[in-house]
């Protein structure tokens, strides 16, 4: 057995759940919910008895929120799941109580435990829902080194239940909700807690805790993330766009789609794929005719649309040279490593033997690289290391990129001897 089998028969064992994964078992029971489904929480009244409820509870409080992308505009809430000792468990309806900042000041203080945090709380701070503290399983059992980090697999490896699936991918700004798609989201919350002591001790053994915690506050701390600059940049298939007016067609349909999508408070990729904006802006077309022969616009799509992105097409044709995109600025901080070899070879050598030792560190310690420390991290300080090499030089260069005690204090080591070798 790996040590992540090892790891989870550990847990299933102390936990109550079920054998190994590598002798013969019997069928892992469907999850059921201990009190039902909850109904639906859509007035202001009923949201107030679930404040009142929450606020009496007990303990750490398991949170989850699901959204309706690829079908709506936008990543807001369009059901927010709850449970905690004392209170059960709640769906509340963000549509029809779009203000949760009673609830969420209701919980000030206590822990939340989320499955991929930085995933919900972007929607949950919309709405006024905002952690103090809190506790990712997902990043939990990343740090622990179980291969498989999806909630469905975490429960079933270590307490030993089978979650209902099929629903993730759903349109939940659906109303009313589908009962299975009710029940689905209620168990995500079911088992929050115990998910949470088990991989709290699991780190605890492994002398990991220390590390979690540290990511957990620096999450929870962490600002909103700014607005993209220039977000038609990140259109799919962009790296085939080399001129200019090229980059000008890119922008002109990709905000007349945004406008349109915010509009219709649909998905943009449901108004016009960015496979299609990409063939307008390569091939340049004359007319609406020429458009419309195109992979993307025609078939089912009206003489209206197709005139609404001819137009946008046109406009971008129309720009004088002086105000036509300029080619996508370097973003801050180090090129991307492909071009090191030529622009900087020294330094190209010093990224290899960084990343050498990072890994065979974090195979040491049984945890992906990326959560031992960011690839970003890593080529900051090759691109730029300290003039003086040395422990606390590149501690401090490390920390001055973000880096957490507990990461600083497992790869310094490493990277000196790697940084010196390479000088």
């Amino acid at each position: 057995m790996t040590d992540a089998q090892e790891t989870a028969a550990d847990l299933r064992t102390t936990t109550g759940g079920g054998p190994p994964d590598d002798v013969d078992k019997a069928p892992i029971p469907l999850l059921e919910p201990r009190e039902g489904i909850p109904p639906v929480v859509a007035d202001e009244a009923a949201f107030a008895r679930v404040v009142a409820a929450f606020a009496a509870g007990t303990g750490p409080v398991a949170v989850d929120a699901e959204r309706a992308s690829g079908y709506r505009y936008g990543q807001r809430a369009y059901l927010v799941q709850l449970r905690r000792e004392g209170a059960g468990s709640a769906l509340i309806d963000p549509v029809g109580c779009p203000d949760l900042s009673p609830l969420g000041a209701a919980l000030s203080g206590t822990e939340w435990i989320l499955h991929a945090a930085t995933q919900d709380l972007p929607c949950l701070r919309e709405i006024g829902m905002v952690p103090t503290s809190l506790f990712d399983t997902e990043l939990a059992g990343r740090l622990a080194g179980f291969p498989r980090v999806g909630l469905g697999a975490m429960v079933e490896s270590v307490l030993g239940y089978a979650l209902e699936k099929g629903h993730s991918a759903v349109d939940w700004s659906t109303r009313p909700l589908p009962e299975p798609w009710l029940r689905y989201a209620a168990l995500d919350v079911e088992l929050l807690v115990d998910l949470r002591d088990a991989l709290e001790k699991e780190l605890d053994r492994q002398g990991k805790l220390e590390w979690a915690r540290q990511e957990f506050d620096a999450i929870a701390a962490a600002p909103p993330a700014p607005p993209r600059k220039d977000p038609w940049r990140r259109t799919s298939g962009m790296h085939k766009v080399r001129r200019r007016r090229q980059m000008a067609v890119v922008r002109e349909l990709w905000e007349s789609r945004d406008r349109i999508a915010q509009r219709r408070d649909v998905s943009p990729g449901k108004v016009l794929s960015d496979a299609a904006i990409i063939e307008a802006a390569l091939t340049l077309p004359g007319s609406v005719h020429a458009l419309a022969a195109l992979p993307g616009y025609g078939q089912r799509m009206g003489r209206r649309q197709l005139e609404q992105w001819m137009a946008a097409v046109d406009r971008a044709k129309a720009l004088p040279d002086s105000e036509l995109p300029q080619p996508g600025a370097s973003p801050a901080g180090p090129p991307p490593p492909r071009a090191w070899a030529d622009k900087d070879p020294a330094a190209a050598a010093r990224l290899s033997a960084a990343r050498s030792a990072v890994s065979a560190l974090a195979e040491q310690l049984a945890l992906p690289q990326e959560n031992l420390i960011t690839p970003d991290t890593v080529r900051r300080l090759c691109w730029e290391p300290p003039k003086r090499l040395g422990p606390d030089t590149v501690a401090e260069a490390l920390a001055g990129h973000g880096a957490r005690p507990w990461q600083i204090e497992q790869v310094t080591p490493a990277l000196v001897t790697a940084l010196a070798a390479t000088a």
